[in-house]
């Protein structure tokens, strides 16, 4: 099997006297979705800033490639391809699209800003992961919440992610939205890239994840590939059985 991309073994994180994170495990490969699910108080957003290099494990290792590195920042992350995409997205609405896409890293030449270039690399790059722009000036804005995810992901992909890290990207949109998101995934991971999927939502996890990961307070409670867990196991597990219960309250009546 091959080695990992990024990989955390037994991380542990406290705040003070509150652990968030104890002896958790998770690891993501080239061309594989990772799920990581939990309710609210699972540990999710620790676990994510620990990823991204904002937080350093207190003790546990991370690897990338198989070697163990200590991040201090997350640019520090992002040199080493691993970019983080929040739900609270980066991004200012009254812009055009190609300048959120850029956001301050436009191609120059002699000092000057390439703007025609700029706008066919975003026109390219977002035909790569199924959005055809008719207008690459068009304000962000005006997009919908599945395309905006999808401008961050597909800059994520240009600038050179190899790992991309997912924060609820489905948790604020509608159902047709959140499919369009999905589909996005799964090109990325069509892509080679390694996506670790963070979210509360087993029903969006299990179509486009190979590996699930499963927190509740801050502790693994499951590991599974996909073919060693059905999405009624998972939803229950997340559940811890009510959902099961309310299933078979509802047939016995």
């Amino acid at each position: 099997m091959t080695t990992p991309i990024l990989e955390v073994r037994n991380v542990s994180k406290s705040f003070g006297q509150v652990r968030a994170l104890q002896d958790v495990s998770a690891s993501v490969r080239a061309g594989a979705v990772t799920a990581v699910l939990g309710d609210n108080g699972a540990g999710k957003s620790t676990f994510i800033k620990m990823l991204s290099g904002v937080h350093a494990p207190d003790t546990g290792e991370y690897l990338v490639d198989g070697e163990a590195v200590r991040l201090s920042s997350p640019r520090q992350a992002l040199n080493l391809g691993i970019a983080t995409v929040y739900q609270d997205l980066a991004l200012a609405p009254l812009m055009p699209i190609w300048r959120n896409f850029f956001l301050g890293s436009e191609p120059h030449k002699f000092g000057f800003l390439q703007a025609r270039k700029a706008r066919q690399i975003v026109v390219d790059e977002l035909a790569k992961m199924g959005i055809f722009l008719r207008d690459p000036e068009q304000p962000i804005g005006t997009m919908s919440g599945g395309e905006r995810q999808s401008v961050a992901i597909a800059r994520a992909v240009y600038f050179g992610a190899r790992v991309l890290i997912l924060d609820e990207p489905t948790s604020a949109l509608g159902v047709r939205q959140s499919g369009v998101v999905l589909r996005y995934i799964v090109q990325a991971r069509e892509r080679g890239l390694g996506v670790i999927f963070i979210t509360h939502n087993p029903n969006h996890a299990y179509p486009v994840s190979d590996h699930f990961v499963l927190l509740e307070r801050g502790r693994t409670i499951g590991d599974y590939t996909k073919d060693e867990i059905t999405i009624q196991e998972l939803a229950q597990q997340m559940s811890g059985g009510a959902e099961l219960e309310a299933l078979q309250h509802e047939l016995r009546n």
